[in-house]
C-alpha cells in the first residue's frame, strides 16, 4: 500500500500547507496587531504650508474683478474673470441651480448663480467688480434677459462693491440675415 504524501505536482504536502496558508495567517496577525512592523523608512511627515489664492493686498484696499453678466431669454451666466479677461474665477449659469429647463433665465435662477459667484470670489478675496452686462445681440434681441437685473442686484446686496457697470452687447453696423424666413416667425 502506498500513501499519498505529495501534491500533484510532486511537492510534499507539508510544504504545500505552508505555502498557501501560512502567509495569510501572518497578515491576519499584523492586521490585529500581533506581530510589530517597523516602521517605514524615508517617509517623515512634512509640514503643511498655507496657500492663499487671491491676489497680495494691503488691509482696507478694494480688489477687482470683472463680472460678465450674459442674459438671454434661456439662461443667465454669471462669470467672473481677472481684469485681463484671460483668468476665469468663477463662472455660475441659472441652469446650474435649477431643476426645471423654463427656470433656467428666471430671476430668481439668475439671483442664486449671483449669491454662488460672490461668495466664491470673498473666498479669493475678490472684493469689488466691474460689471459688463450683455444680451444676446447681433441679429438677434439686444434687450437682456429676465435675469440681468435680478443677477446684478444680488451681487450687490451680498457684499460686493460694484464698480462700472458697461453694456457690452453686440450691436452690428449692418447685419447677416436674421432667422425666420420672408414670413418671419409665425406663431
Amino acid at each position: 500500500m502506498h500513501m499519498k504524501t505529495t501534491a500533484q505536482d510532486g511537492k510534499p504536502l507539508v510544504a504545500v500547507f505552508v505555502a498557501y496558508f501560512v502567509p495569510s495567517f501572518l497578515f491576519r496577525l499584523r492586521e490585529e496587531k500581533y506581530i510589530a512592523m517597523a516602521p517605514r523608512k524615508g517617509k517623515e511627515k512634512k509640514e503643511e504650508q498655507v496657500i492663499s489664492l487671491g491676489p497680495q493686498v494691503a488691509e482696507g484696499e478694494n480688489v477687482f474683478g470683472v463680472c460678465h453678466i450674459f442674459a438671454s431669454f434661456n439662461d443667465t451666466f454669471v462669470h467672473v474673470t481677472d481684469l485681463s479677461g484671460k483668468e476665469t474665477i468663477c463662472r455660475v449659469t441659472g441652469g446650474m441651480k435649477v431643476k426645471a429647463d423654463r427656470d433656467e433665465s428666471s430671476p430668481y435662477a439668475a439671483m442664486l448663480a449671483a449669491q454662488d459667484v460672490a461668495q466664491r470670489c470673498k473666498e479669493l478675496g475678490i472684493t469689488a467688480l466691474h460689471i459688463k452686462l450683455r444680451a444676446t445681440g447681433g441679429n438677434r434681441t439686444k434687450t437682456p434677459g429676465p435675469g440681468a437685473q435680478s443677477a446684478l442686484r444680488a451681487l450687490a446686496r451680498s457684499g460686493m462693491k460694484i464698480g462700472r457697470i458697461e453694456d457690452v452687447t453686440p450691436i452690428p453696423s449692418d447685419s447677416t440675415r436674421r432667422k425666420g424666413g420672408r414670413r418671419g416667425r409665425r406663431l
